[in-house]
């Protein structure tokens, strides 16, 4: 053998074991961490994240709108309240038993023109009991959050808020906002236990550090960078280890016995799958600069929308109501400003029909001055006709009404986009595309070119939620937990291999 030939084998060897040494040293204090992230993925399929109360959950909870108290237009209940004009966004709805408007952020009653004062502990007593029907006497106030605790992290922005605790043999725990009379958030004790076996652990959840945001991404970041490299180790040993030429027929290919070729043969067949769910965790927090890039603004104005004029809504005429309703309750009712005119978006309580979106059947748009339906929703032509004028200069390259969701506009739970939707391609630089509501003239959801590669490196890798499985479920839910029970097995032995490792270098001691 040459000396090249003994160089090449002597770096081979340093190189094999350096591997080695570093699938071992990094991998034995990281692998319970990989172990929590098998189990509270398993968990997550099914329980989602952390506990939330949603939009739709929200309004279906809300009590109903008593519609011969609203004594006063939207114009005249904003002059009261001395809400700055004009409005983004406005609301009627259902605020401490009686109506009220919401004008952004201010509530005004529709009865008397008064503010809604910051709540305190007896009337957040009294939302909970309408938000629960639970007695009055079984509702405590606990405190008033100010600061995140571990169930209000995903919903900071409802904070100030008072907690309250409901005896009810669930554990009911609920937050209802300061300056809103709104509950903003819910739990059980089950939908608390499930977050502490679930979310909480796989996403870091805790308060001491996530409050501190730029704290929790590094720490996220910096895991999962040490478990891809702990996986990449792996996969090449997978490599390296393997006997390609046997000396002689009887020697085995897999130079390891017991539960160390177990550890082998788990990490070459799941070691990928593997490391593409560590390198996507690490890209739910966006640690790249040109993921969080935007794309094509679009003004609701160039969509035939905007926000409302005040006065163009007349007053109250309950029995006209009754009659567009058809005796539905009426939970909310959002003032909208469609093609120059007034209308209404009328949120009502759910009606029990098989349909794979509900909301569908529990919204109304009404002309604001006769209560009847919109002559029809926004037709595809009409809303180029508005973008060409209002960007001239971008071409359109795609048009089209889509009747159900596509690879991005979707969502996974509860509170589902609407259908049908006009989906809209530009030419520009990031290659913008716009899902415009029809019913409503409003922009719901837009991505752009690196927002369209981060749902294949995120949601894609991490959740596999690609549709030829997970929309013939169950074979998404098959396949998945096939996937993470061999990583859970690979991982589960290797914490098994580290800790007697451990036991053995304290014996020798």
């Amino acid at each position: 053998m040459g000396s090249r030939d003994r160089s090449a084998t002597r770096i081979a060897a340093l190189l094999r074991r350096w591997l080695i040494w570093t699938h071992r040293y990094v991998g034995i204090p990281l692998s319970p961490l990989f172990v929590l992230w098998f189990v509270s993925g398993v968990v997550m399929m099914y329980t989602g994240g952390m506990p939330e109360l949603t939009p739709t959950a929200r309004i279906e909870q809300r009590a109903a709108l008593d519609l011969s108290r609203v004594r006063l237009t939207p114009a005249v209940a904003a002059e009261r309240g001395r809400v700055p004009q004009p409005p983004a966004r406005a609301k009627l709805l259902s605020a401490m038993g009686r109506p009220a408007y919401r004008f952004d952020g201010v509530t005004v009653f529709a009865d008397t023109g008064e503010r809604l004062l910051p709540l305190g502990p007896d009337e957040a007593r009294e939302v909970a009991w309408r938000f629960t029907g639970a007695p009055a006497s079984a509702i405590t106030h606990e405190r008033l959050v100010e600061e995140p605790d571990q169930w209000m992290l995903i919903a900071q922005q409802f904070l100030p808020a008072h907690k309250l605790r409901v005896s009810d043999g669930a554990g009911t725990e609920l937050y209802v906002e300061q300056w809103t009379a709104e509950v903003a958030m819910v739990t059980t004790r089950r939908s608390r236990a499930l977050a502490w076996i679930g979310a909480i652990p796989h996403w870091f959840y805790l308060p001491a550090l996530r409050i501190d945001r730029p704290l929790w991404e590094a720490v996220i970041v910096w895991t999962s960078a040490v478990g891809c490299l702990i996986a990449v180790t792996g996969l090449l040993l997978g490599a390296t280890q393997f006997r390609w030429r046997r000396a002689r027929r009887s020697q085995p290919r897999v130079p390891y016995v017991g539960w160390l070729r177990w550890h082998y043969l788990t990490g070459v067949v799941f070691g990928l799958v593997t490391l593409t769910w560590v390198f996507s965790g690490m890209l739910s927090v966006q640690p790249f600069a040109w993921m969080t890039a935007g794309g094509l603004r679009v003004s609701p104005e160039a969509i035939g929308g905007g926000p409302p004029v005040l006065g163009d809504f007349p007053p109250i005429d309950r029995a006209a109501w009754e009659r567009a309703t058809v005796g539905r309750e009426v939970k909310e009712v959002t003032l909208l400003r469609l093609d120059g005119e007034a209308h209404y978006e009328v949120r009502m309580s759910r009606i029990p029909v098989d349909s794979v979106d509900r909301n569908e059947h529990d919204r109304l748009v009404v002309a604001a001055n006769t209560l009847k339906p919109r002559r029809g929703p926004l037709e595809t032509e009409t809303l180029l006709e508005r973008l060409r004028a209002a960007q001239p200069t971008i071409p359109i390259t795609e048009a089209i009404r889509l009747e159900s969701y596509d690879s991005y506009y979707y969502v996974r739970g509860a509170d589902r986009f609407p259908l049908p939707v006009i989906r809209i391609r530009f030419a520009d630089p990031m290659r913008t595309w716009i899902y415009v509501d029809p019913a409503v003239n409003r922009l719901v959801h837009t991505v752009h070119r690196y927002s369209r590669l981060e749902r294949w490196l995120f949601n894609g890798l991490h959740s596999l939620d690609f549709a030829f499985w997970y929309e013939r479920r169950p074979l998404w839910d098959i396949g998945l937990i096939a996937l993470m029970f061999g990583g859970l097995a690979s991982t589960s032995i290797g914490l098994w291999l580290g800790i007697a490792r451990i036991r053995r270098a304290f014996g020798r001691q």
